[in-house]
């Protein structure tokens, strides 16, 4: 029968109670040890010493009038404790922005570890002058380095404020232009400017500079060779513009003329025998299934295919020249040839009497014999062979200054890309390759990435009057400078 509970006693007791002090005792020592680690863990993590990281877009060696800074901040570890962002010169400390950032608490840390922020610079506002000045940011973190100050990242760049647009000189003094032509201007700025040119439209010009032409002593002298469009006529306004190295613009108009044109209109009818016998050729240009038959095929290639092939021209036009004259005297047209087509023709496509289509012709087209040598029109480097959708088999040539002729449906090639030729080389054969009826060259010319007239550049005496005698009076230095 149960009557009480079991007491140990002498030697069994002692050895319990020896038993419960051990197991105490370690008990103690491993949570004195988890402390520990844990403060150690907890006083390493709050006195990391990794910086904020800091990335600044839009700060440059130069600062102009206005400028917009945009600044991210990051700090993954303690979160962002504060920024400060001045701008010092002439004796004066300008602060741009100066922000403190909320914490959780003192232990906890920061409540924000990111943050975009765009900062407008303006120094005039500041009473800053032109002159050398210091741009300094400072970003410091929750952690508890620098007796709890946390870490701290500081840049520091000499700058230079320049809040003076560049002066424009035109040195050029007639600027005579047609609806769907060609034209030069020569220019000179107060200082360097990377960015200039001239605006026709909502088209811009770039300027290139002309150090290779009048030598190293021509400075900050600019040539611009500009177009208009087959849509632009008298009323288009022109502007230079120019940027200098801190983003000052100085825009400046100057003398010009522009003279409307009409151009022809013209018929072009297709025929099945046309379609059954080209279209087969788009085929794998073509999303299948986005046409139906023939005739809509054809519509396809003539609007959708027409614009991305053009496209294509004109992106290779405005990427690949060089600021060298290559050419001289008036480009070559294709000798012995009949024309077919005239540049800007506006056609209308007709199929069994109803007119399905308009577009217009970016080009020449120049008939001989079948598979006749073409001949380079003026001097220059290939940039491009291969073919180009409607345009089929084509060269283009790279005069300098932003000039280009262009050479399609031909049938060969005679050159490679990067190739230097000379006026007159053989570089293919004519042919029928893209959206051609028939054996002929379609020849073509660009300005920046525009297709302007050819005619312009075969006559003599256009080419004395707008390029080259422009070129020569500035060489000889007789021309009155208009300043704006």
């Amino acid at each position: 029968m149960f009557t009480g509970y079991y007491k140990p006693k002498g030697r069994e007791y002692k050895l319990l109670k020896t038993k419960w002090i051990t197991f105490k005792t370690r008990l103690l020592t491993t949570i004195a040890v988890l402390l520990v680690v844990a403060a150690g863990w907890f006083l390493y993590i709050k006195f990391e010493g990794t910086e904020p990281s800091v990335t600044i877009d839009g700060l440059s060696s130069s600062i102009p009038a206005a400028k917009d800074i945009s600044v991210n901040l990051s700090d993954e570890k303690s979160g962002l404790r504060s920024v400060r962002m001045t701008l010092t010169g002439d004796g004066k400390e300008a602060v741009l922005l100066e922000k403190q950032y909320p914490a959780i608490n003192l232990i906890m840390g920061g409540q924000v570890f990111d943050e975009t922020l765009t900062v407008r610079v303006e120094p005039k506002k500041h009473g800053i002058k032109d002159g050398r000045a210091v741009f300094r940011m400072t970003v410091r973190d929750y952690a508890w380095w620098n007796w709890w100050h946390g870490n701290r990242t500081v840049i520091e760049q000499e700058v230079a404020v320049d809040t003076q647009p560049p002066r424009v000189s035109v040195l050029s003094l007639q600027h005579n232009l047609t609806q769907g032509g060609s034209g030069l201007v020569i220019y000179r700025t107060s200082e360097p400017c990377p960015d200039n040119g001239v605006r026709v439209g909502e088209n811009f010009f770039p300027g290139h500079t002309a150090t290779r032409i009048f030598g190293p002593e021509a400075g900050n002298l600019y040539l611009c060779f500009m177009a208009l469009d087959y849509t632009q006529g008298r009323g288009t306004p022109l502007v230079i513009e120019a940027r200098d190295e801190a983003g000052n613009v100085a825009r400046a108009g100057f003398p010009h003329y522009i003279r409307n044109e009409q151009f022809k209109q013209d018929v072009i009818n297709i025929s099945d025998r046309f379609l059954d016998r080209k279209m087969p050729e788009f085929e794998t240009e073509l999303t299948e299934g986005s046409y139906s038959g023939p005739v809509d095929m054809f519509l396809n290639v003539n609007r959708k295919l027409r614009v991305a092939n053009t496209d294509s021209l004109k992106a290779i036009t405005t990427q690949n020249s060089e600021p060298v004259l290559y050419w001289e005297e008036a480009f070559l047209r294709m000798p012995n040839t009949a024309r077919q087509a005239n540049f800007a023709d506006h056609r209308e496509y007709r199929y069994n009497g109803d007119v399905i289509d308009r577009q217009v012709h970016m080009g020449i087209d120049l008939a001989s014999v079948a598979r006749a040598p073409v001949p380079a029109a003026n001097s220059g480097k290939v940039v491009f062979t291969g073919s180009v959708g409607i345009y089929g088999g084509t060269v283009i040539i790279d005069h300098g200054f932003g000039l280009f002729s262009t050479y399609s449906h031909l049938s060969s090639f005679n050159v490679q890309t990067g190739q230097i030729v000379a006026k007159g080389d053989t570089i293919g054969q004519t042919g029928t390759t893209g959206l051609a009826g028939g054996d002929h060259l379609h020849f073509g010319m660009i300005v920046h990435n525009t297709f302007v007239d050819p005619v312009e550049w075969w006559d003599p005496a256009w080419i004395k009057n707008n390029i080259t005698g422009k070129i020569a009076a500035v060489k000889a230095g007789n021309l009155t400078v208009s300043s704006n």
